[in-house]
């Protein structure tokens, strides 16, 4: 474990953006957490997981402490469940791919997520009408001040719409170290209820889909949406999907009549926050290198050299129109650093 100084963290968030910490480490392990924490705990310390659900716009003057602690374990199973734990730096598509492969359903919907497991109980991650907290059963976190290790049960993380006591009452208290899901080994329960799922698994004459057959499903369809990062930097979904009242939503059904709409309750309706931004005109634009795709408005770009603020300035703009336009403020989805 060596502390590294004026580390450029554009290999290290999926934008590619070149920000400079003035400190890193990498923790590969419980007690190396544990010890950084205590020897350096009077410094600016910034926690960074995959770097999936960020945006840095400026140099950081911290410890970053890159959490890459590694580790799969099934902890308890029966004929038809697995309780089955991965660590924090465990790759989040990688972890699904090894449930999948081992029979172990639950988390097919959510293939090809960027990131990593530590940080997916934070934003609460979800897709294709699955979330995390459907099968997350609980996770273990480090108290930052304290070192103390605590367990947070389902019911202790306050899981909404990609949030979580994490976002909120203890953002920045505690660092997760370790997830565990209860999923099953028979008689999946199959989410296909999706219309592009829907339409993914007729093209293929699958009637009776298995997991795996989900999964290459959401891969098929994320990767005809979505770059890939590796590609061009991402970090996917900018913005959430705002939910609007039943009254909003009929004043700008006459204005729009194809305005695409999803049920929440008998008072709300949600809104893709892409179709917002594709009709305020800002699909596939770019100004130097940074832009929204060209596929996908609700997804920002690093064409290679974009600063975050750049991003940053696009992502005010299409906000600023959208409100303009539409009446509805869009909340971004990715945390701006």
């Amino acid at each position: 474990m060596k502390i590294e100084h004026k580390k450029s963290l554009k290999e290290y968030n999926t934008f590619g953006i070149n920000a400079i910490a003035s400190e890193f480490v990498a923790i590969t392990s419980e007690s190396e957490l544990k010890y950084i924490l205590s020897e350096h705990s009077k410094k600016n310390l910034f926690i960074l997981s995959g770097g999936s659900n960020m945006l840095l716009t400026k140099n950081l003057d911290a410890l970053v402490l890159h959490i890459a602690i590694k580790g799969i374990e099934v902890v308890e199973e029966s004929e038809t469940a697995v309780l089955i734990s991965a660590c924090a730096g465990e790759n989040w598509h990688d972890f699904v791919q090894y449930c999948i492969q081992n029979n172990y359903g639950g988390l097919e919907n959510l293939s090809l997520i960027p990131g990593y497991v530590g940080s997916a109980p934070i934003q609460n991650i979800g897709a294709y009408g699955v979330e995390l907290k459907d099968t997350m059963v609980s996770c273990e976190a480090i108290n930052i001040i304290t070192q103390e290790k605590q367990i947070f049960q389902k019911k202790d993380c306050k899981f909404e719409y990609r949030n979580s006591i994490f976002k909120n009452e203890v953002k920045g208290e505690y660092i997760i170290t370790k997830v565990t899901f209860k999923l099953t080994k028979k008689d999946h329960n199959l989410n296909t209820d999706y219309g592009a799922i829907e339409s993914a698994l007729k093209e293929q004459h699958i009637k009776t889909p298995t997991i795996k057959n989900i999964s290459e499903a959401v891969i098929q369809i994320r990767q005809s949406k979505l770059p890939d990062p590796s590609e061009i930097g991402n970090s996917g979904s900018f913005f959430k999907n705002p939910v609007i009242s039943k009254g909003l939503f009929t004043k700008l059904q006459k204005a729009h009549p194809n305005i695409p709409s999803y049920i929440i309750d008998e008072n709300n309706i949600k809104i893709p926050a892409g179709w917002l931004i594709e009709q305020s005109g800002f699909k596939g634009k770019r100004w130097g290198d940074a832009g929204v795709h060209e596929k996908q408005a609700l997804v920002l770009v690093n064409h290679g050299n974009a600063s975050g603020k750049e991003i940053l300035d696009i992502a005010t703009r299409i906000q600023q129109e959208v409100k303009q336009k539409f009446d509805i403020t869009l909340e971004t989805e990715v945390n701006i650093i």
